[in-house]
């Protein structure tokens, strides 16, 4: 009780320097220092929660003084700072319910919101993606943002990995009991990611000796023998989104770009910004084959 108050006390008293004054501007870049100073003496004093606390107020000073990365680095402190406390919490055995946790949820995803560079953002992503692994679709929310990281940094066979490990997990985790129908929100998912990843092999063309078990599997599913609606993928999609889909791959493997254009009219009201994005870039590819998808 008696560090509550001392830290109460001071955390108070940089505050209330912040406060504006009769013709005299609050020293903003001061506060920012010292809220950071009692960041890191909390944490010598193992009150990582506390100092989590600092960092945000730090935070806000910098967001203040326009100082975005600085803005950025303390959010991701603070963060850090949560996660200690909540591995302090489990490891002691207290009554919680995650409340440390989920602010470091939080903060990382404020920080990605503010750096705006897709290369950093991933890794912030992925780390929330493994805090969140108890939350299944939590972490899937994670892990599609850290495949539209790669689709934004041409990672195109890496963002095709993610997003085929989470089919794997919403499979995994959002199948009804006694039952292999997927719930709820879990087939939205599966089905964006059904048709994310048919674009991304349509724009990397893999050949026969370089592709993968899974996604010459996911090809095989638009084969015109097959009737998509033996694999929970397919059963995910309308009927309608499975025969674009399959004129779709038909039309990419004869390299068929006057009926792909065709295609890209029906399919558009079907899809995401960012999956059009990439249909876009295979009709151009196909148009003109730059090398660069693959």
């Amino acid at each position: 009780m008696e560090r509550d108050v001392d830290f109460l006390g001071k955390y108070r008293a940089v505050s209330s320097k912040l406060k504006k004054r009769f013709l005299r501007k609050p020293n903003v870049a001061e506060a920012s220092e010292q809220f950071g100073t009692l960041a890191r003496t909390l944490e010598n004093q193992e009150c990582a929660q506390y100092a989590g606390l600092c960092c945000l107020a730090q935070a806000r000073c910098e967001q203040t003084l326009a100082n975005y990365p600085g803005e950025a680095h303390a959010i991701t402190e603070a963060a850090r700072l949560f996660l200690q406390a909540s591995e302090a919490d489990r490891s002691l055995q207290c009554t919680h319910f995650d409340e440390h946790l989920n602010a470091a949820i939080n903060c990382y995803n404020h920080a990605m919101r503010g750096i705006g560079k897709p290369s950093e953002a991933m890794g912030h992503y992925q780390r929330a993606a493994e805090l969140q692994f108890q939350h299944p679709l939590d972490c899937l929310t994670s892990l599609g943002h850290v495949a539209s990281c790669k689709i934004d940094t041409r990672d195109y066979e890496g963002a095709l990995t993610v997003l085929t490990e989470m089919e794997y997990l919403a499979k995994e985790r959002g199948t009804c009991p006694n039952s292999a129908r997927l719930m709820g929100a879990f087939t939205d998912i599966v089905a964006s990611c059904e048709k994310t990843r048919v674009l991304l092999l349509m724009l990397l063309q893999p050949t026969p000796q370089r592709i993968r078990p899974e996604h010459a599997q996911t090809l095989e599913r638009y084969a015109w023998e097959s009737i998509g609606d033996n694999d929970a993928a397919t059963s995910c999609l309308s009927e309608e989104m499975f025969l674009l889909l399959q004129s779709l791959v038909m039309a990419c493997q004869s390299k068929d770009t006057e009926s792909l254009k065709l295609l890209q009219t029906d399919l558009w009201p079907h899809l995401s910004a960012e999956q059009n994005h990439l249909l876009h870039l295979v009709i151009s590819e196909l148009d003109n084959p730059s090398g660069e998808g693959v």
